[in-house]
């Protein structure tokens, strides 16, 4: 009996293998979806959880349980309190459409004659009629669909809520494994080549962190100039929930919507009805704005991208996957650059990494422009003052200027 087996057998093995593993991809490409969600949001929070750990010393289990309960009372709890309020003025609201419908149906059913022209709106009355009833009564097929699609939601919510604190508790035993995966020799290499990557991530994080707070004072100021109560929460929340893929701006939406149905404007003279359409379409252009020019221009200069490539790739990346992809595709082209570059430099026979990594995301020193020289007008004021001074000196020393005397740094003049 053979100890080893032998490299063309493991070379089918491998292969085999990822065949494997890619057909089981594919096959559960949802169930890989919203895996990416709990990690992204696990790795959203993760910072949290390093810092109670290194800083107050507490055991990781103790710091995971305390950040994810807390973020699952903000996320969760804050919602579900304010859903009953909501509850009863939507259904408020949902009896004035009704009726304004009914009365819009009753007054198309009547012929308005203008002049010597009769019009007839029958057919658009009964259009409102039949809407007016698919609303209210949809059919036993589409209530079961309902039904079902709101259960498989459900469950695969509880899916990323699990898995997300499964990536919070076991993140350093996944890493480790995912590490020792690599032949021993080659190890180090894989633990710079895991720093790489993570700097890459924290470097987005930051620039994540810059977006939220540039979206929460946006939409405070937006919510005071509209007379909504509540500004300063509101755009807190729209700048906190701008972060968490699909549910959050709906949820930041929702709140803002509701508070204007609720209350109002404090000085547009409008229905609160009307009110809160403004506010969903001051928060449909704010949000795409957002999406669409802030955010290539934040994450392409926080790693270091161009900013036109990163805003081709969020369109590329929304049209294909929506907003997940949208979040992601920054990230993940450039760690696949840095991969890429090791791969490359591997071929080629060449170290595995040109540096040591510590400048990888630091601004390049700006170029030092040279100093002017003095000219012969500037060089005779000077030795005239030194004159009136009546402070003898060498003509040497009056030549060569003290640092405090050096002429100013080109790059310190404003242009």
């Amino acid at each position: 009996m053979r100890d080893t087996w032998s490299l063309p057998f493991r070379y089918v093995i491998g292969i085999v293998s990822l065949i494997l593993v890619i057909a089981l991809l594919i096959y559960a490409r949802d169930a890989v979806t919203n895996l990416v969600v709990a990690a992204f949001v696990a790795y959203l929070i993760n910072p949290a959880v390093v810092y109670l750990t290194t800083r107050t010393r507490m055991k990781r289990v103790t710091a995971v349980n305390l950040v994810y309960f807390s973020t699952v009372i903000l996320l969760i709890g804050l919602p579900a309190t304010l859903l009953p309020i909501f509850y009863d003025e939507a259904q408020f609201i949902t009896r004035d459409l009704l009726d304004v419908a009914d009365q819009l149906r009753h007054t198309l059913s009547t012929p308005i004659r203008f002049g010597g022209l009769v019009f007839h709106f029958d057919e658009l009355g009964e259009s409102i009629f039949q809407f007016q009833n698919a609303v209210l009564s949809p059919v036993p097929e589409e209530t079961i669909q309902l039904i079902e699609t709101t259960s498989v939601g459900v469950l695969w919510f509880l899916v990323i809520l699990v898995s997300v604190h499964l990536f919070l508790s076991q993140w350093p035993r996944m890493r480790d494994w995912l590490i020792n995966l690599a032949p021993p020799p080659y190890r180090p290499e894989m633990q710079e080549l895991y720093n790489r990557i993570s700097r890459v991530w924290l470097a987005y994080l930051r620039g994540q962190i810059v977006l939220m707070f540039i979206v929460g004072v946006t939409f405070t100021i937006a919510w005071l100039v509209l007379g909504i109560p509540g500004a300063l929460v509101l755009g807190a929340v729209a700048g906190l929930f701008t972060l968490v893929p699909d549910v959050g701006p709906f949820l930041a939406a929702v709140l803002a919507a509701g508070v204007a149905l609720l209350e109002g404007s404090t000085w547009i003279p409008l229905s609160n009805l009307w009110v809160a359409g403004i506010v969903v379409i001051v928060y449909l252009v704010l949000i795409n704005l957002k999406n669409f020019f802030l955010r290539p221009y934040i994450m392409g200069r926080s790693v270091h991208m161009n900013e036109a490539l990163v805003f081709i790739a969020i369109m590329i990346a929304t049209i294909l996957k929506g907003i997940l992809g949208a979040l992601l595709v920054v990230p993940l082209m450039a760690s696949v650059v840095v991969i890429a570059g090791y791969v490359q430099r591997r071929v080629l026979g060449l170290p595995p990494f040109e540096d040591d990594g510590s400048q990888q995301f630091l601004a390049p020193p700006e170029a030092q422009v040279p100093r002017r020289k003095w000219t012969s007008r500037e060089r005779r004021e000077r030795l005239g003052k030194g004159d009136a001074s009546n402070a003898p000196q060498p003509a040497a020393s009056l030549m060569s200027q003290s640092p405090s005397d050096e002429p100013p740094a080109q790059e310190n003049i404003k242009e």
